[in-house]
């Protein structure tokens, strides 16, 4: 799935948070959203998946204006949000949790997810009857990745995967990203570990101020002086 983002303003209230953001994730892309707290990388996503209204700009997903759909419509056309802060029902199980994100594919389909989620996270396969309100941090982040996938996604949009992890635990969850672009998913990452987020993906974009400061692949923002300097503390 192809996603084109063009001129995108949106905000809170009277509060503007993004001003004529452009941005792209071809099909099969990994693509990064970098930047401070408050550049508006969250409401960036927010405003792609539908979850916030857009006062002016284009989204369109394979060619499709989507700025009229509800966040369902959008999810089924392959469109798939990992939210921050996870938002998992703690009290319902691991299984449970991964149907809610099934909730438009025939039983076949999700028999085929199930298989798929449980090979990227062998850990939930042995914690699938478990409260997901009792799994650690780590855990409960696979959940959430595993609950967008089981929509059969074309595009993931992921935000702060590795929030509050371990640093070993957030490479594993980090990685696991890899394994779904490599998969055919394409995955737009909003990540505050900038090195480790620039040796995976493969194009990036920095928002400063809900504005795109810089666009460029991977390796050439991380050899800029400006994100190293910024982000990378070189």
């Amino acid at each position: 799935m192809k996603l084109e983002v063009n001129g995108l303003e949106a905000g809170y209230g009277k509060a503007q948070v993004l001003f004529g953001v452009d941005l792209a994730v071809g099909p099969g892309e990994f693509v990064a959203l970098l930047g401070a707290n408050g550049a508006g990388k969250t409401t960036a996503l927010r405003a792609i998946s539908g979850m916030v209204r857009p006062w002016a700009g284009g989204i369109r997903l394979d060619g499709r204006d989507v700025r009229r759909f509800t966040p369902a419509q959008r999810a089924r056309l392959g469109l798939g949000h990992v939210p921050e802060g996870r938002q998992l029902f703690g009290l319902m199980s691991v299984e449970e949790n991964l149907l809610l994100g099934a909730a438009f594919q025939a039983w076949a389909s999700r028999r085929e997810q199930f298989e798929l989620v449980y090979a990227l996270f062998p850990r939930l396969l042995e914690r699938r009857a478990q409260l997901a309100a009792t799994l650690s941090g780590g855990e409960q982040q696979m959940v959430a990745i595993a609950r967008a996938l089981m929509g059969r996604p074309k595009l993931l949009l992921v935000d702060e995967p590795s929030l509050g992890l371990a640093p070993k635990l957030a490479v594993e969850v980090l990685d696991t990203l890899v394994r779904v672009v490599a998969g055919g998913t394409g995955v737009l990452l909003v990540e505050q570990n900038v090195a480790l987020t620039l040796e995976l993906a493969q194009r990036a974009y920095v928002l400063e101020n809900g504005r795109v400061a810089l666009a460029g692949s991977a390796g050439e923002l991380a050899s800029d002086q400006r994100v190293r300097e910024a982000y990378l503390a070189l």
